[in-house]
Formats: C-alpha cells, sequence, structure tokens
C-alpha cells in the first residue's frame, strides 16, 4: 500500500470524485438518449465524441498521479532510510536505551511525527534494521553461493559473510541484545514481529543447501535449513560477546563447527544413522507445534 505524505508527514487526503452533470430540465436528455438506438443517428455524435474525450481525459489524470507518485516513494524511501541510518549510528555513539525517537529525529533533521510515520517505536526502527540486514547479508553471501558447490565451502563462506555485515554494530550489540533476549520482546528473532526478517535469514540457508552438491536424507533437507539458521543464531550470540580483536574467536568457531556440520550431514546418508535422524526429526517436529 502506497502512501503518500504531505510536508507535514500526514497522508494526503483522496480528491474527491467529479461532480455529475445534471440531465437538461427541458427533457433533451431523453431525446439525445433515443437519437443513439436511432439507426440514422451519425457514428461521431457531439455528445458520444465528448464522452470519449472525458474519458481520455480522466485516464490521463490517472496515469499523471501514477507518475507523481513515484518521485514521492522515492522521497520517502530516502526519508526512511535518512532515520534508519542516524538511529544506527545514535545506537553506536549512545547506546540503545538512551536513543529516543525525539533525539533521532532532531539528528535527522525531521520533525518527530514525521519519524513515527516511519517507525512507530524504536522497536520498529530495530525491525527496519534486521530486515536491511538480511537483505545485506543477502548480498554479501551472492559470491559464494554463485559459485562454490560443496555443501562446508557454502555454509562456511554465508557464516562468515554474515559476520562482515554485523561487523559495524558489535559495539552496540550487547547491549541491544539485552532487550532482544526478552521472550515477549518484538525485538527477539523468534517473534512474530521478526518474522520477515526470519524467513528472510531461513532462505539464505535454504539456498545453501539446495544449490550444494551435497546428498542429502530427503527429510533432512527439508528441515536443515532452519537448523542451519538456529546454529547462525549461535554464533551470533557468541558474536555479541566475543572480545577478542575483530572478534577472531567467532571466526575459529565458524572454521571449526563447519567441518563437523558437513560430516553430520554427510552420516545422515547412512542406513544405520536413519533411525536416530527420524527420531531427532520427530522430536524438533513436536516441540514446533506444541505453541
Amino acid at each position: 500500500m502506497t502512501c503518500v505524505t504531505t510536508a507535514a508527514g500526514f497522508p494526503d487526503e483522496a480528491a474527491g470524485s467529479p461532480d455529475v452533470a445534471a440531465s437538461p430540465a427541458d427533457g433533451s436528455a431523453g431525446s439525445r438518449i433515443e437519437a443513439v438506438g436511432s439507426p440514422d443517428r451519425p457514428v461521431d455524435s457531439p455528445d458520444e465524441t465528448a464522452g470519449v474525450r472525458g474519458q481520455a481525459a480522466n485516464s490521463s489524470d490517472v496515469a499523471s498521479e501514477k507518475a507523481g507518485d513515484k518521485p514521492r516513494r522515492a522521497r520517502g524511501e530516502q526519508t526512511r532510510q535518512l532515520i534508519l541510518e542516524t538511529a544506527l549510528r545514535l545506537f553506536r555513539e549512545r547506546g540503545y536505551a538512551e536513543t529516543t525517537m525525539r533525539a533521532i529525529a532532531k539528528e535527522a533533521g525531521v520533525a518527530v511525527g514525521n519519524a513515527y510515520y516511519y517507525f512507530d517505536s524504536k522497536e520498529h526502527l530495530i525491525q527496519g534494521f534486521y530486515d536491511r540486514n538480511q537483505a545485506a547479508h543477502r548480498i554479501a553471501a551472492e559470491p559464494v553461493l554463485a559459485h562454490e558447490r560443496e555443501f562446508a565451502a557454502r555454509l562456511r563462506g554465508v557464516l562468515h559473510a554474515g559476520i562482515d555485515v554485523n561487523a559495524p554494530y558489535h559495539s552496540f550489540a550487547a547491549t541491544f541484545f539485552k532487550t532482544a533476549a526478552e521472550p515477549s520482546s518484538p525485538l527477539s528473532p523468534f517473534s512474530s514481529e521478526s518474522s520477515p526478517a526470519r524467513e528472510a535469514a531461513i532462505a539464505i540457508f535454504r539456498e545453501v543447501v539446495g544449490g550444494s552438491s551435497a546428498k542429502l536424507d530427503p527429510e533432512l533437507r527439508k528441515e536443515l535449513p532452519e537448523l542451519l539458521w538456529l546454529g547462525w543464531m549461535g554464533v551470533v550470540l557468541f558474536w555479541v560477546y566475543d572480545k577478542s580483536p575483530d572478534q577472531r574467536r567467532t571466526r575459529r568457531l565458524i572454521e571449526g563447527a563447519v567441518p563437523l556440520v558437513d560430516r553430520l550431514v554427510a552420516l545422515s546418508r547412512l542406513r544405520v544413522v536413519r533411525p536416530a535422524l527420524r527420531q531427532i526429526l520427530a522430536l524438533i517436529d513436536t516441540i514446533r507445534r506444541d505453541v
């Protein structure tokens, strides 16, 4: 749904419908209607021509309005990104809890009402960050997904790409995580509010699995993307509290964990492992449904 905003940041009211011309009192309208069905009536009568021209004019007006919507949408998206970028900078400089929507609006050079028009709260700002972050992660992972076919190489590349994308926000990640860790928080990666970003993240791991040359058990193939995403959440948690220079310990964790995951995935093809695998997948499905 596209909203067109005024300078004050509120949606413009739609223009009223054109007035319908009243019928003449002398009955000439009825005579014209009769003439429409008359065999000897000229094909292009003045009334019909005027109607066609009116329809064309209306179509032209609609086209002009649609053309005018594009610059407005572009400006709106620029304002939205400006507010988001400003908020992330202030989160880094002042901390998440100490940064208010009023301060964000002031730094961005927009009215407080405009800031609330694009983002209902700081939590919605973080949801915007989630969405943008997932898009950036997908772009960063594109080279490895496009050129690697081995499962381990694809997974390793995607995990490192995720750390690269998140690196600029490490300084305030711990403070922010305290809010996101609350089970009832809309910032939780498991909340319904975070569903779009979560699905986008799982889609990246679905590409890891789907584009690889790995021979997987069919049931594991279906569940593996979400399991990899859960593993990624564990890596992110480790990264949040990693105080080593440039979070080198997180990089080592990825390098050590990927071969283990690759080996476990390969073992899933063995017949002797399948009963245990079925039990694990059934347990996961039971937990998922018990809400």
